[in-house]
């Protein structure tokens, strides 16, 4: 749909700004297949338009779970209006300011906001799952869905980027040690979870945190939320404020469990999530020749051979990662 077409679609919804100026500035979005876009009125008001593939049911899932969110008092963007049939979602702009965006301040202002995003995951994750039941979530998190992203790291990271043999990624598939991750995770009491909660992902604004692409929204674990964030590989925090704020997360958290129980899950969500970010990138990065996301692989694979050496019975996948053949960075 042309920029012209979407002003026009902008006008007729709100007509109130129809003899406004009307600027429209696509936005870069991650490696999303949704068109993002900043529909400016005036210096002072401004929403954020998305265009998407009807077709794709997580997409009109978005508009339910804003909704869900915002209901049980999770900061997340208001949805002012949203048209089945085009694919498109009129929007609260929040801004720009990500917590990616602060990512070489002093760690007294860094702290501040992960805290608040903590605090929002604390919020959805308090929740009872069975609220979301009329929201038609994407499948929990269970032992397939964690055997999936295993294979979807082996396949397309392992495989498609650093050209491992297949009998090696296949001897690796059949290891025992992510066969048993899958069980030990699958076994554990799900809440619900963002499934995708890192920095790009989390929006500060008016000096709050705010949950954005949360589409994927699902019952699963609390720690694969906080792995999302602090072993997020777009940035690198060091030991100290991981710990500071896993432990900020568990002392405001009610949870049921002595803390080394609740570290020790932690670690193998680490192993999990990571593994399923590496997949993404060779997917976005090699599939789909967004270059960009090859550069993150490395600091990715560096903070799975730290969460591998403290995981339960995965120094053999350290060792691996650590013998894995350099590639080329992607040139700016």
């Amino acid at each position: 749909m042309s920029l012209e077409r979407l002003v026009d679609q902008t006008r007729e919804r709100f007509p109130h700004y129809e003899e406004s100026k009307v600027e429209i500035l696509p936005l870069e979005k991650g490696g999303s297949d949704r068109h993002y876009y900043r529909v400016r009125f005036s210096t002072d008001h401004s929403l954020i338009l998305v265009k998407y593939n009807p077709e794709k049911p997580e997409n009109e899932r978005f508009v339910a779970i804003a909704n869900f969110l915002n209901g049980i008092g999770v900061n997340a963007p208001l949805i002012y209006h949203h048209d089945r049939v085009q694919g498109l979602i009129w929007m609260q702009d929040l801004g720009e300011e990500d917590l990616w965006h602060y990512r070489h301040e002093p760690w007294g202002v860094r702290r501040r906001f992960y805290e608040a995003a903590l605090d929002q995951a604390g919020l959805l994750h308090s929740s009872e799952p069975g609220c979301a039941e009329n929201l038609h979530l994407q499948s929990c998190f269970d032992e397939s869905l964690y055997r999936w992203e295993q294979n979807y790291c082996l396949q397309n990271c392992f495989g498609l980027y650093f050209k491992i043999p297949a009998a090696v990624i296949d001897q690796l598939r059949r290891h025992a040690a992510f066969d048993h991750l899958a069980k030990r995770l699958a076994s554990c009491p799900r809440v619900l979870v963002h499934r995708d909660f890192q920095s790009q992902n989390i929006i500060v604004w008016d000096e709050r945190a705010y949950m954005i692409d949360f589409q994927g929204l699902r019952p699963g674990l609390r720690q694969y939320d906080l792995a999302s964030l602090l072993f997020d590989p777009y940035v690198t925090l060091a030991h100290q404020e991981r710990a500071a704020l896993l432990r900020y997360y568990f002392e405001r958290n009610d949870l049921g469990c002595e803390f080394p129980e609740f570290e020790r899950v932690y670690w193998d969500c680490g192993i999990q999530r990571l593994m399923q970010a590496l997949g993404a990138y060779g997917v976005i990065g090699v599939l789909r020749e967004k270059k960009e996301f090859l550069r993150h692989i490395r600091p990715a694979i560096k903070t799975l051979i730290e969460v591998a050496s403290c995981a339960e019975n995965f120094s053999f996948f350290a060792e691996l990662l650590t013998s894995l053949p350099d590639r080329p960075q992607p040139q700016d």
